[in-house]
């Protein structure tokens, strides 16, 4: 299974982007989804989860500013992010625990993504 995370780049503070990644191969399910970042010289931290069933979690940090949503039939995430601040400089990247068709086998993994960079400009 391949990942490919797009939406990343540069934006003022106050303005938005959207992140979106798409999971593509043998998927039976998806389970989790989320987004993590990691900015210059930090651990990479979990920003954002939805379940399968659409429930949601948040960091402090990102609350009432960042939505996170799915398309199942794209097997798609997305990050919404507004109200965007340098302290959200970062790459970020997305993961998914997916049941996998490996063979003839069916494996539960997670998966990351490559990164994509956001950058806000005070």
């Amino acid at each position: 299974v391949q990942l490919q995370a797009s939406g990343g780049g540069l934006v003022q503070a106050g303005g938005s982007l959207r992140l979106s990644c798409a999971a593509s191969g043998s998927i039976l399910r998806i389970n989790a989804m989320s987004w993590y970042r990691q900015a210059p010289g930090k651990t990479r931290e979990l920003v954002a989860t939805i379940a399968s069933g659409g429930s949601t979690n948040y960091i402090d940090s990102v609350k009432g500013r960042f939505t996170i949503a799915r398309d199942e039939a794209k097997n798609t995430v997305y990050l919404q992010m507004s109200r965007l601040k340098p302290e959200d400089i970062a790459v970020y990247y997305c993961n998914v625990d997916a049941l996998l068709l490996l063979g003839d086998d069916v494996r539960g993994r997670n998966v990351w993504g490559q990164g994509t960079l956001v950058t806000v400009s005070s």
